[in-house]
């Protein structure tokens, strides 16, 4: 059992006879008391960052906030009318001039004097209409092959079913989509995907043939998977993320964007590459430059990354493009915690650029002009300028003997060095108007991953795993071209 650390204490005995024993034991002991009360103050900023960091000023998830209030959000307000707005084409119930069934409610009595209207003409029909579900049950189609006896030479003719039909009794393709669906795109437990197909269709299916349907799609999506990963490679623009898995089903270990996914109660990082038409997701026991290089699409790049920073993906030669989302959350930590102005002041840069991008764009402009680049980034180097003043590098004790590796710095004198140093990685949004702002593409892609875990548990094997980040990168490229997932899948079998 790990113990409590011990109270320091000195009793005014123990000083005055440290005092008898000359200056320096007095010396030794006020060195030992100060390098405590060091240790300690660092100790206590650590704690101090993390109480608080929450998702408004970091990457932690909004899960990790509780319940107490939130900060403010970096979102300003439009001035516009909650609900939609001008122009929003919106959602509703249409009237449909052909209809399946009629029903017809007669007039028999008259409600006043209760005369018979039984023969009485129809003077208007006043008529509303319901859309509603048919009863949802399984067609059975017989395929019936004919054999015939040629009456001339005698030979045995038998007609050819179609290709799917490979079993005496089978489950057809639109069941086995349906299956795959439910699995991986809304993403159901087995036990829960067996409970919807009984309850709704009245079939049932064991948990053995949900997962060898899973099995059988993720083996005719190959080649479909290796088209997406080459479509992938020769983009432009490409988002790449990373996401760690689990310790134990109620912790989750947070870093960056990561939050959670356990394989065979195994650390597994999940891998993401894609843009706004195609994903492609990698499941491997390794986060850096190992597992970049197994999954095969940075290596070989040659468009822009954009990316959060991770030292890894800037060992290869790729245009890099930084998300400016995760640093205006470390710039609003930074202004909450430290109160440092520059932050604040880059804060309203990035946003500013971003703002007066989207102006020009909205007025058929196809770049910023010189000037305003020319001015943003002026006021950009103004700014980091302010911030190494504001904090200077900690000074070094010539006493003391020099340590090996890099030396520990405050959270804002590490994130102005990574501003300062990859200024063009951070602005190139601004230059290159097919560089988005952020990584939300990736972000947005790896969240389904959380969702998953949240309804599903973990995976039980790594294949199961595979399986899931094929068949997912798949329905996800789908619904990015607005293709029907249902019947893509139905397609697959």
């Amino acid at each position: 059992m790990k113990q409590a650390p011990k109270k320091l204490t000195i009793s005014k005995d123990e000083i005055l006879a440290c005092y008898a024993q000359g200056e320096e034991a007095v010396i030794v002991l006020v060195e030992s008391l100060v390098a405590r009360i060091n240790a300690l103050e660092v100790r206590i900023e650590v704690l101090e960052n993390q109480k608080s960091k929450d998702s408004k000023n970091s990457s932690k998830p909004p899960s990790g906030d509780g319940f107490a209030k939130r900060t403010k959000s970096l979102r300003t307000k439009s001035g516009r009318k909650s609900g939609g707005q001008k122009d929003h084409p919106g959602s509703t119930l249409e009237w449909c001039e052909e209809v399946d069934e009629i029903f017809v409610h007669p007039v028999i009595d008259c409600a006043s004097c209760g005369t018979s209207l039984e023969f009485v003409e129809v003077l208007n029909l006043r008529c509303s209409q319901v859309q509603e579900l048919p009863p949802i049950k399984l067609v059975v189609h017989e395929h019936q092959a004919e054999e015939k006896c040629c009456p001339k030479c005698g030979v045995l003719n038998q007609g050819k079913l179609p290709a799917f039909v490979n079993s005496l009794v089978q489950y057809g393709a639109g069941l086995k989509g349906l299956m795959v669906y439910l699995m991986e795109g809304q993403l159901l437990p087995s036990e829960r995907a067996r409970e919807l197909l009984q309850e709704v269709i009245g079939c049932e299916i064991s948990e053995a043939t949900l997962y060898n349907t899973r099995v059988r799609c993720y083996e005719e999506l190959a080649a479909v998977s290796a088209y997406i990963k080459s479509g992938i490679q020769v983009a432009p623009v490409v988002h790449f993320a990373d996401e760690i898995a689990l310790r134990s089903p109620q912790r989750a270990f947070h870093q960056a964007d990561e939050t959670g996914m356990r394989v065979k109660s195994k650390l597994m990082w999940l891998h993401v590459a894609c843009n706004g038409w195609l994903t492609a997701y990698f499941i491997d026991p390794k986060r850096g430059q190992l597992a970049i290089d197994a999954i095969d699409i940075l290596p070989t790049f040659e468009g822009v990354s954009v990316h959060d920073g991770l030292a890894s993906y800037g060992k290869y030669d790729s245009t890099h493009a930084l998300c400016n989302a995760h640093h205006l959350r470390e710039l609003k930590f930074v202004v909450e915690r430290y109160e440092q102005d520059w932050a604040s002041d880059m804060m309203t840069l990035l946003v500013e650029i971003k703002t007066n991008i989207a102006i020009a764009q909205a007025a058929g402009e196809t770049s910023l002009t010189l000037i305003q680049i020319a001015d943003f980034e002026r006021r950009y180097q103004a700014i980091i300028e302010a911030g190494l003043i504001a904090n200077p590098p900690p000074p070094i004790d010539p006493d003391l003997p020099t340590p090996k590796g890099r030396r520990k710095q405050s959270p804002p004198k590490n994130l102005l060095d990574r501003l300062q140093l990859h200024q063009s990685a951070v602005l190139l949004f601004m230059h290159d108007w097919r560089v988005p702002f952020d990584n939300n593409q990736a972000e947005r892609d790896l969240r389904m991953m959380k969702l998953k875990q949240k309804i599903s548990g973990t995976f039980r094997s790594l294949e199961g795993a595979q399986q899931f980040c094929r068949i997912r990168g798949y329905i996800s490229t789908l619904r990015k071209q607005g293709i029907q997932v249902l019947d893509a899948l139905r397609l697959v079998f």
